[in-house]
């Protein structure tokens, strides 16, 4: 298999045109949305933040993010849907777009010619809004969830800026990611994916209960549901490796269909059994990308079965509008 593998070996920052780097700027947010105002107070610096273990507090936090920095109007999530932390999302756009990059003589491909694919929109569609406003990204966005993808739906309906660039597509095959969504005939430049993490509900429920304990000062014995999202959007059987490596086998049936499939990765523990699936799957280029926020590590997998003359043809054809 052609190419390296790049392991992290630091947390890095936030991504240098990363919108959300250093703090919340609440007076700028609370201008944009005044609702924001009630749950804003000092935190135990005096200085101004929220309380992140309440989920209307974040949601609210989110909707002022989106219309401040990305003109998203109206923005709402049915409750107990996932609220996305939208500093990590845009990190992922910016480095697959960073990738893109690489692949093209320097320069970041932008205008609706580039289509993504969003595997798993969710109710928020946070990837085509972020990629649509930094990019100008079209995006082929898929759910398995009627609920989520009618909120995202909505979404891109009421905010000119999304509507007529984000083609819904709904998976009706629970089991499948690909299939059934992309054809053989399509051409994608990206496929994003935030697959989900847990591999049960029990283990769904564990985690939520101890991000939930991190956050606030009080223990509590069960999370608000409201919190952490639906069971599909947390939990699959065998967590985010089997889902990965099942992603990873579909891409294999669609080599020609999308120039760079991609995955987050938040276990490190879980590559080495991504990266063999790879190898299996004979995936031409693998790279891996760190990201950090915080405390918190995570990566980005990515891969094409592309040739370097494939490879070629595309950017230059597709990207760059040349002729052969």
């Amino acid at each position: 298999m052609g190419g390296k593998k790049k392991q992290e070996k630091s947390i890095p920052k936030l991504h240098v045109r990363n919108k959300h780097t250093g703090r919340y700027d609440f007076e700028s947010l609370i201008a944009a949305l005044p609702e924001l105002s009630d749950h804003v107070r000092p935190n135990l610096h005096g200085d101004d933040s929220i309380d992140f273990a309440n989920p209307e507090s974040v949601k609210i936090l989110n909707k002022a993010l989106l219309k401040l920095q990305y003109s998203i109007e109206g923005w709402e999530i049915p409750e107990g849907y996932l609220c996305p932390p939208i500093p990590g999302r845009a990190d992922y756009i910016h480095h697959m777009a960073d990738w893109l990059c690489s692949h093209n003589y320097g320069k970041i491909p932008t205008g609706d010619k580039i289509t993504c694919l969003d595997i798993g929109v969710g109710a928020s569609c946070i990837y085509p809004i972020i990629g649509q406003k930094e990019y100008g990204w079209s995006f082929i966005a898929s759910d398995i969830d009627e609920i989520s993808m009618a909120s995202s739906q909505k979404i891109a309906d009421q905010n000119p800026a999304l509507k007529g660039k984000v083609a819904f597509r709904l998976q009706t095959e629970p089991k499948d990611i690909i299939y059934g969504i992309l054809t053989k005939e399509e051409r994608v430049d990206l496929a994003v994916c935030n697959p989900p993490f847990h591999a049960s509900a029990a283990e769904a429920q564990k985690g939520s209960l101890r991000k939930v304990n991190n956050l606030s000062k009080e223990k509590t014995k069960k999370a608000k549901l409201n919190f952490g999202g639906q069971g599909n959007e947390l939990w699959c059987e065998g967590g985010e490796k089997k889902f990965i490596r099942e992603m990873i086998r579909q891409s294999s049936k669609f080599p020609e269909s999308c120039f760079w499939y991609s995955s987050l990765v938040s276990k490190q523990s879980n590559l080495n059994s991504i990266y063999e699936a790879l190898d299996k799957a004979q995936a031409t280029i693998v790279h891996t990308i760190p990201m950090g926020q915080g405390n918190k590590s995570s990566r980005i997998v990515t891969w094409t079965f592309l040739t370097k003359e494939q490879q070629k043809d595309w950017k230059n054809l597709k990207w760059n509008g040349r002729k052969k």
